[in-house]
């Protein structure tokens, strides 16, 4: 079925990207299968990863559909492009049809695109993963790719003013290689090797940067255990706390 819809969106966010003069460094999509299914589980810092980590497939010539919340698809302007991009709604109270979905396109060699910790990490570390990717993988018979992404909190994330600025912002991209979700493996052992992985790879990433901050007032982005301001992982989730609460 031709893809009417998701190659005119990656030109256009290819466009904007060049625009902003973005700097975007990958590395690994060879890791990233030509033919056949697989579950990408990326890190979550931004509201563009979804973006970022699609590309990351494109060298491979690959679509990645994203399980995405379900208030996105009912936007009068996201909503038609995410259908039209055969992207996964997830409805958090019925989330056996998303799941059921997901494991219907990788059974058919798609490339189903997963943030296992759910939602945006404003400690820029990694939280807890849910081990759905990991039981898709397994019931499906497919391998997981972990991904981790570093620098697109800078354009965009949450709490945060978007910047759609030319500041030359790189942003750091790096795949690592399969890994296998035996069906004879707990689902939560898997999980937790996907999540040291993409640890590595994030660790790796956040070494490659090539900038630092610029001053005392930039040092926002980088978590607290690297000497940045962000928020410690506990005081972040103390917020969300706070937040569902209110």
């Amino acid at each position: 079925m031709a893809e009417l819809v998701y190659r005119p969106v990656i030109g256009a966010a290819r466009t904007m990207f060049k625009a902003l003069d973005l700097k975007i460094d990958t590395q690994g999509s060879e890791h990233i299968p030509r033919i056949g299914g697989a579950v990408l589980v990326s890190n979550h810092i931004s509201y563009l990863d979804f973006i970022f980590t699609g590309l990351a497939a494109l060298p491979q010539k690959r679509l990645v559909r994203f399980m995405a919340k379900e208030s996105v698809f009912r936007h009068k302007v996201s909503g038609p492009l995410m259908r039209g991009m055969k992207h996964i709604p997830v409805d958090r109270k019925q989330g056996e049809t998303a799941y059921a979905h997901a494991l219907d396109s990788l059974r058919s060699g798609e490339i189903v695109g997963v943030f296992p910790e759910a939602t945006i990490s404003q400690s820029f570390t990694l939280k807890s993963f849910k081990s759905g990717a990991a039981r898709m993988a397994q019931e499906a018979g497919v391998p997981l790719i972990p991904v981790a992404l570093w620098g697109t909190q800078r354009v965009w994330t949450k709490g945060r003013p978007r910047n759609f600025k030319r500041s030359h912002i790189p942003v750091t991209i790096r795949v690592g290689e399969q890994i296998e979700a035996s069906p004879d493996q707990y689902a939560g052992a898997i999980t937790r090797r996907v999540r040291d992985r993409v640890q590595e790879l994030l660790e790796a990433a956040q070494r490659a940067y090539p900038v630092r901050p610029k001053d005392a007032d930039d040092t926002w982005w980088v978590p607290a255990h690297l000497g940045g301001t962000a928020p410690t992982a506990a005081e972040a989730r103390e917020a969300e706390i706070r937040a569902a609460g209110s």
